[in-house]
């Protein structure tokens, strides 16, 4: 079977009690579905993070839904990566398209985040997805290109190995989201891997590439047998540990069939 990425962003939703309570449950009942090729993880709104890490047993990471690309400063309001560190993070979400489309986040910023996780020995999660307009217009092909290289300016072949990708085209996500049909996700993905391998002949196509965007649990098993989705990002169908360990056991027997 092959390697396996599932999560979830909790978004601004969880209390830091009711992220602990979420965290012991979906290690509870996930315990029997733990394999090697599964690489399962959760991210928490920043409060919770040192009551998520030490929820969490080290049995899911734990990451962070953003963070600065400076180590200390004058920015009201950021988390620094020093911070981060010393809670036991290791998974850094950047570019979500929330921070990008309503926080004013450019590929540059992005860029900056990404450099800096990688400085301080992070995982970059870097989330990537085209706008309604963008699909409509026929340029999500250039728009996807375009956020991957600018997002990766001035990372190494070496520091390559430490990144995720996480397609989310934002038509797709939050309330009101239309999911994209497996084969549409699937061409956008293979998008992103030829681009990978453009920018990283060494290893690129070793970057694991996941897909979001209203996954659930009638569509995941469409999505992960597609052979260019290497995981999905979950959304609310995640957000009670019931569902998604329902859905990673659907997903965990579709691998097994598949690989």
């Amino acid at each position: 079977m092959k390697r396996i990425y599932l999560g979830t962003n909790l978004k601004m939703y969880k209390t830091n009690r009711e992220t602990v309570t979420y965290l012991k449950e979906l290690t509870e009942k996930t315990a029997a579905l733990r394999c090697p090729g599964l690489e399962l993880f959760v991210i928490p709104s920043f409060t919770a993070l040192p009551e998520a890490v030490e929820a969490a047993e080290g049995k899911i990471k734990i990451g962070a839904q953003n963070m600065c690309w400076e180590d200390a400063g004058e920015y009201t309001g950021e988390i620094s990566p020093r911070m981060l560190k010393t809670i036991g993070i290791d998974l850094i979400e950047i570019g979500h398209s929330e921070r990008r489309h309503k926080f004013g986040e450019t590929n540059f910023d992005v860029n900056r985040k990404v450099l800096a996780a990688l400085r301080h020995g992070f995982t970059p999660l870097l989330c990537i997805g085209e706008t309604e307009a963008d699909k409509t217009y026929g340029v999500t092909t250039e728009c996807l290109r375009e956020q991957l290289k600018i997002g990766l300016y001035g990372v190494t072949g070496e520091q390559a190995r430490r990144v995720w990708v996480a397609y989310e085209p934002v038509w797709a996500i939050g309330v009101g989201g239309k999911p994209a049909t497996p084969e549409y996700a699937n061409r956008s993905q293979q998008v992103i891997k030829d681009t990978l391998a453009e920018l990283f002949p060494d290893n690129g196509g070793e970057i694991p590439v996941l897909y979001g965007g209203s996954v659930n649990s009638r569509n995941a098993t469409g999505l992960i047998e597609q052979p260019a989705i290497d995981g999905l990002f979950i959304g609310r169908a995640a957000w009670e540990a019931e569902s998604f360990a329902a859905i990673i056991k659907q997903v965990l027997d579709a691998g097994k069939r598949n690989y």
